[in-house]
């Protein structure tokens, strides 16, 4: 295994961790942009890029796209997140040229205005479609109430008026301005030829203008809040809160998800064994969620409309219970366990280590071994659990409840009079 990076004259940086025994290899071009470096009026121009890369390019229809990937058989994708977008292709070590190729191209579209109104209508039904089904963009709607004005709050998608009112000539500002070769990487994992690699980048992509680019870096400050959301044809309850947790920089992440895993896990955990193996629940799960200089604590209940608000006290008093007294030995050996198997039975993927290799990189331009992370969760101690509880309080945080309920007792998660 070998950790390999160069950089080419116009800022683009090539990155790979290269073992030789894998049978596949995995590349990406990981784009440092999201749903963050929106403003309102932008908002889910990142993910409607994303779509558009697919629709063709100078040199190829959105036909020849589809066909290509098909004809290397490969298992290509992309996403936008908060920060990142990501554009990806596992394939056999031979198509590795071939895959550079393909996603190169589309990583220059030709953002058509006949493309642009077509998928316009995708995008718009997806945003329907998503509020329209469970758990109705409950997450998204906790997000922007935590995060208020914070452009974390805003939704990856957008709403039905920002990207209803966007412009082809607003997307490819927007392109020109964020995908500058300074603000991307070209990832690689698994049985990868560094050379050739590099190379490849340095015809296909060498010659991509390069932009100064930075991201808004803005303090977060949460708005603690609770809604209640009428959903009269749903048949269940969702209800999503959320509390501060530590950013993708802070060395306390590690001791984050593994409180997280003793609390929330879907299974073993103590929402588990109290909510969900009783049958009072059907989901009761933490999930912490990592952002530059920004985190949370994302906890998700679906239950019954009947048992919500004996189901909130349940889990309050978990996680206050937590907040007193902490955990066991016994529980922080069982989630180091059942994290460090995951760690290690994802990192025999090539696919996996390009989105753990890519992730941390362009987050912390840091390159972490599979056994980088596995000692880092072994070394998390009762005592720094006990710290991060104390620095964050789950009990403290942002709720939204959608469901048949036209009402909801917060009960004890009441954020605090001001």
């Amino acid at each position: 295994m070998q950790f390999r990076d160069h950089r080419l004259p116009n800022g683009l940086e090539i990155i790979a961790e290269c073992n030789p025994d894998a049978y596949s290899a995995a590349i990406g071009f990981f784009v440092n942009t999201g749903s963050r470096d929106e403003n309102p009026e932008l908002a889910g121009v990142s993910h409607f890029l994303e779509h558009m890369a697919f629709k063709g390019t100078p040199t190829r229809t959105a036909a020849d796209v589809n066909r290509e990937l098909d004809e290397i058989g490969s298992h290509a994708n992309a996403f936008t997140s908060e920060e990142q977008t990501v554009y990806y292709a596992a394939v056999l070590p031979e198509w590795q040229g071939r895959a550079v190729d393909i996603l190169s191209d589309i990583l220059r579209p030709s953002l058509r205005d006949d493309d642009f109104e077509l998928e316009k209508q995708v995008i718009l039904e997806e945003i329907a479609k998503y509020d329209d089904q469970p758990p109705f963009g409950a997450g998204e709607k906790c997000m922007a109430m935590h995060f208020g004005s914070h452009p974390l709050g805003q939704s990856v998608l957008g709403t039905a008026d920002s990207v209803g009112a966007l412009t082809p000539a607003l997307m490819r500002e927007y392109f020109e301005r964020r995908y500058s070769p300074a603000n991307i990487a070209l990832v690689a994992a698994g049985n990868v030829d560094f050379d050739a690699l590099v190379a490849d980048a340095r015809q296909r992509c060498g010659d991509w203008p390069c932009l100064p680019v930075q991201r808004n870096m803005a303090p977060v400050s949460a708005s603690l809040g609770f809604e209640v959301i009428s959903r009269a044809t749903a048949a269940q309850q969702y209800v999503v809160q959320i509390a501060d947790g530590p950013a993708i920089e802070d060395k306390d992440r590690y001791a984050g998800r593994l409180l997280a895993t003793i609390l929330g896990d879907e299974s073993g955990s103590r929402f588990f064994w109290e909510l969900v193996d009783t049958g009072l629940a059907e989901c009761a799960s933490i999930t912490p969620y990592e952002f530059q200089r920004a985190g949370v604590f994302m906890t998700f209940l679906c239950c019954a409309p009947e048992d919500t608000e004996q189901n909130l006290e349940r889990m309050y008093d978990i996680l206050h219970e937590a907040e007193r007294h902490g955990v066991t030995d016994a529980e922080l050996t069982r989630a180091k366990s059942k994290v460090c198997s995951q760690v290690v039975l994802q990192g025999e993927r090539p696919s996996n280590r390009l989105f753990s290799v890519g992730g941390s990189w362009i987050a912390r331009r840091e390159y972490r071994t599979v056994r980088d992370a596995v000692e880092s969760y072994r070394a998390v101690t009762v005592a720094q659990i006990h710290e991060l509880i104390r620095q964050y309080s789950l009990t403290r945080c942002t709720t939204v409840a959608v469901g048949p309920l036209p009402d909801l007792n917060p009960g004890r998660f009441a954020p605090p009079r001001t």
